[in-house]
């Protein structure tokens, strides 16, 4: 690559929001409407000036403040869904290491799984001397996206944690098809055949993918798949404690499934709390699989069988691709990578018959 730091940042200094208006032959103005996503512009005025903003390689001022400044206050920030969950935590701290390698300061927030304080942190990140965010969308239909959208617009570096339907945008993400068949895989291999999955949120793609994976698995064995083996359940501790209480009231004992794939460790938590008080033993009656590993899954009142979910890494990844689109003088490709995880088995689950293990546990 011929352009080096240094012509990078005599680039930068260079273009400015009168290159833009001086290009699409329109006032500064107009530009600085389009940023800002007001409706005064004619969608044809619009489109030609974020035609130019991408060609010239334009970002909002906020970023330029930073370039001018050279290697001072150089920051990006973090939209995590949960500060108490710990592979949220876990990936922020993969961010922080390789950001401070390379200079940066890393500011952590999180969305508390809200969708409008996602899109107010974004627009803050854009707008403020944050030189691009690492965002954990949260996802709740197609006309939720907007932001998404505008960061885009406006030619903002990000890196999102899981694909979102209809952004292309660079992705760190795992393999959850391959994870979740690998888990499934396992119990059927032990023995069991009646497994059903508790889903996480409907929109978000690692839901959709885990649907799959379990389908899969079910299309490569003996076993039968049907529908009800798909249980909506949500992520968090506290939907899933509750909504295991309905879904076991009014079932038989001899309806039970014997073995539940979960979306999360919080959400097994949730299912394993639930069951205990419905005095329905964990593996005895029904075993439990997580995923994510979170630190403390091994301490879990029975320890968790889990997928392990490279999260440090994931974060690492994620900033590496951010910091390598900041400090680019042109408008890169996006990326996507996707991370292979771990099979973690523990006293969660068991085996219920005398069945051989024929598979490497390792994803």
């Amino acid at each position: 690559m011929e352009t080096g730091f240094l012509n990078l940042g005599v680039l930068m200094k260079k273009i400015t929001i009168e290159d833009v208006a001086k290009k699409a032959d329109v006032s500064k103005g107009t530009v600085s409407a389009v940023i800002n996503a007001k409706n005064s512009v004619k969608p044809a005025t619009r489109d030609l000036i974020l035609k130019v903003m991408k060609e010239l390689n334009f970002r909002p001022k906020g970023m330029a403040r930073n370039l001018k400044n050279g290697n001072q206050d150089k920051t990006i920030g973090i939209i995590i869904k949960d500060l108490n969950y710990p592979f949220y935590t876990s990936i922020a701290a993969g961010v922080n290491e390789y950001a401070n390698s390379k200079g940066y300061s890393v500011i952590v927030t999180s969305s508390e799984n809200d969708h409008e304080c996602e899109k107010r942190l974004s627009h803050m990140f854009s707008t403020k001397d944050i030189k691009g965010a690492i965002i954990a969308p949260i996802v709740e239909g197609a006309s939720e996206i907007e932001h998404l959208f505008k960061l885009k617009m406006i030619n903002y570096p990000f890196v999102l944690l899981e694909d979102v339907k209809g952004i292309q945008a660079n992705v760190v993400a795992i393999n959850n098809l391959k994870a979740i068949k690998k888990a499934v895989k396992y119990l059927i291999d032990s023995g069991h055949t009646k497994i059903v999955h508790f889903t996480g949120p409907e929109q978000s793609s690692h839901t959709q993918e885990r649907i799959e994976g379990f389908r899969h698995a079910f299309s490569e064995s003996t076993l039968a798949f049907n529908k009800d083996m798909i249980v909506p359940m949500g992520s968090k501790y506290e939907d899933s404690f509750s909504k295991t209480i309905d879904y076991f009231k009014n079932k038989n004992k001899k309806d039970y499934p014997t073995a539940i794939v979960c979306y999360n460790d919080q959400q097994a938590l949730g299912v394993m709390t639930a069951l205990k008080e419905l005095n329905i033993s964990v593996p005895d009656d029904i075993s439990i699989i997580g995923n994510d590993d979170i630190y403390y899954a091994k301490i879990y009142p029975v320890p968790l069988t889990t997928i392990r979910a490279p999260q440090v890494e994931i974060g690492r990844r994620a900033a590496e691709i951010l910091i390598r689109n900041i400090e680019s003088s042109t408008l890169l490709p996006n990326e996507k990578v996707v991370l292979e995880t771990e099979f973690i088995v523990r006293e969660s689950s068991k085996v219920l018959a005398d069945q051989k293990i024929k598979h490497n546990l390792s994803v």
